[in-house]
């Protein structure tokens, strides 16, 4: 038998597992958007809640009160349409990333794989914490600050679709950059981050923050960015310790396998 021949069993081996991988990448993709879907539909179904008493209720706490108005012939429409969409993706989060890490698991190491389980659940945590925080802090804060500020005698009535985008930037960030600490963490006990690195990059990260903050102050405001800049910079400083503290652990536990 040819040295041809002895390749070819590998080769089709090889191939057929590469096959395999991205049958289940498309069955993660499958599970995903349908546990959107559901999310979609229980939106859908509760549309009216949602709006009148998560949507809706920051613009009635405002001094003077928000008003909103629509301005486009399907304006009202495209609004429903955003809502029951990203509340969908926000309420299959969870689940959605449960079917990433079972994905990304197996190409994991045994030491690695049992961290995969504390991942998805403090990630997801994370995230619905940095949503509760825009919610009840930063948000209150930016509309209040809009609702204030008044030339002249100018009224303040806000378009319902630009009050929607600002509204899902703030909230959406906010779950993002949340993750921070709890994944430097346990990217830090796996070894693929370390506080050398962060503290290497913390002139970077802040000029980044800055950036986001400036996104998130309405009217680029420079005060109010530098308000909203405090909470993303402890967040970070955060992830430094948060590494740090991940790092001596995962060194502990090395040297005690050593011994």
């Amino acid at each position: 038998m040819s040295e041809q021949d002895n390749n070819e069993p590998k080769t089709a081996d090889l191939e057929m597992s590469v096959w395999e991988h991205l049958e289940e990448l498309r069955w993660v993709v499958v599970r995903a958007v349908i546990g959107i879907g559901v999310g979609m539909a229980l939106c859908a179904i509760f549309f009216d809640q949602i709006t009148d008493f998560v949507i809706l209720r920051p613009t009635t706490q405002t001094n003077p009160p928000m008003k909103l108005l629509n301005t486009e012939v399907y304006g009202q429409l495209s609004v429903w349409m955003q809502i029951v969409l990203w509340g969908g993706v926000i309420v299959s989060f969870p689940y959605t990333l449960v079917q990433i890490w079972k994905f990304v698991a197996p190409g994991l190491k045994d030491k690695e794989r049992k961290y995969v389980g504390q991942i998805s659940f403090f990630t997801a945590f994370s995230f619905v914490c940095g949503l509760a925080f825009a919610y009840w802090v930063m948000l209150p804060m930016v509309l209040s600050f809009s609702m204030g500020f008044v030339i002249g005698n100018v009224q303040n009535m806000i378009a319902i679709d630009k009050y929607l985008s600002v509204f899902l930037e703030i909230v959406l960030l906010s779950g993002i950059v949340f993750e921070l600490p709890l994944v430097a963490y346990f990217l830090g006990r796996l070894g693929i981050l370390t506080p050398t690195f962060l503290r290497h990059y913390r002139r970077h990260s802040i000029v980044i923050l800055l950036a986001i903050a400036a996104v998130l102050s309405p009217g680029g405001n420079p005060i109010l960015q530098l308000i909203l800049f405090g909470p993303l910079w402890a967040l970070f400083e955060l992830s430094i310790a948060a590494t740090a503290i991940a790092t001596r652990q995962r060194r502990k536990a090395e040297a005690a396998v050593m011994s």
